[in-house]
């Protein structure tokens, strides 16, 4: 393999340059590149653009790839490094999913002054949150709270969580873990009480199709077990994707060649909900998300099919 230069594109959140560096490092690492054969190309994305509104209300998550997908086409970087789960359902026909480094921690935290967990809070407590599966999620636990817009990246977060303007708020372990960043109200909350988004903890890295020369210094670095759980993920997000973009949830587990696939389907406000469970093994991947998927359809009240909002 002979590569003299690799352009990473990412977006310019510190989570993001965090994930960047760490595909970074891993390729420089593996195939023996020198650390200026690897360099990071900065792309702002509209979704790091609108801070005042929710991105399901200016057109989901593609937002945050679109223009990391248009310069791969155009050749200006020769890989993308993203947040599994900002990855639309659909990528360009000349771009594909190389794959994903090993995944996080799944779980989600809540930061919560005073609280040790969802119990915890306050009668009428707010929730800060951009995400609907999260509000869903913690209305379904506590249909007492309320919950409201909170966007931005986690300093921002956590800053105005602090300063008082909410009681609450919810982020993902792995990107604190990968930021190096702790707070002393953080609560890890388990999957019975929030199940993650479909993608969660896992870093997917994009490239142009017939690019084999990249595709096979990627190789090197997947985790081909990440890449088995999130097939099935995928192909259960994408069943539903075409007929709703309610606050979906989903995660796999693979473990000694067996996968089991968890799916949730819920109203926006948290009262109700459809969950499905799949086993099988990883060779069946997309076929048990698929299965997850229709069997969700099949059984959900047609009211939540019909509700927007984004999943993250």
């Amino acid at each position: 393999m002979s590569i003299s230069r690799l352009v990473v594109g990412t977006r310019g959140s510190p989570l993001a340059l965090a994930q960047a560096n760490i595909v970074r490092d891993r390729l420089i690492a593996v195939i023996g590149l020198d650390p200026d054969q690897v360099v990071l190309e900065v792309i702002r994305t509209t979704g790091d653009m609108i801070q005042d509104r929710a991105l399901s209300e200016a057109g989901g998550k593609g937002l945050f790839t679109k223009e990391l997908d248009s310069a791969l086409q155009a050749g200006a970087i020769d890989l993308a490094v993203h947040s599994a789960k900002d990855l639309p359902t659909w990528l360009p026909d000349d771009l594909t999913i190389a794959g994903y480094l090993a995944r996080e921690d799944v779980r989600d935290v809540l930061i919560a002054p005073g609280a040790r967990g969802l119990a915890d809070l306050r009668p009428g407590a707010v929730v800060g949150t951009a995400s609907l599966r999260r509000a869903a999620q913690v209305r379904r636990l506590r249909p007492d709270v309320t919950t409201g817009l909170l966007r931005g990246n986690v300093q921002t977060r956590l800053a105005r969580l602090h300063e008082g303007r909410f009681d609450a708020t919810l982020l993902a372990s792995a990107g604190l873990r990968r930021l190096g960043v702790s707070d002393p109200s953080a609560t890890v909350l388990e999957l019975d009480e929030m199940l993650p988004a479909v993608g969660q903890g896992a870093i997917a890295i994009t490239a142009r199709t017939g690019d084999g020369t990249v595709l096979a210094a990627l190789d090197s670095i997947i985790c081909p077990d990440t890449g088995h759980a999130l097939a099935a993920e995928r192909a259960f997000l994408t069943v539903l994707d075409g007929s709703c973009r309610t606050p979906i949830a989903g995660l796999a587990q693979v473990q000694g060649g067996l996968l089991r696939l968890r799916g949730l389907l819920l109203a926006l406000d948290g009262s109700e909900w459809v969950e499905t469970v799949r086993e099988g093994p990883v060779s069946d991947a997309r076929a048990l998300g698929d299965d997850a998927g229709r069997d969700i359809q099949a059984r959900a009240n047609p009211a939540l099919l019909q509700h927007q909002g984004d999943r993250s």
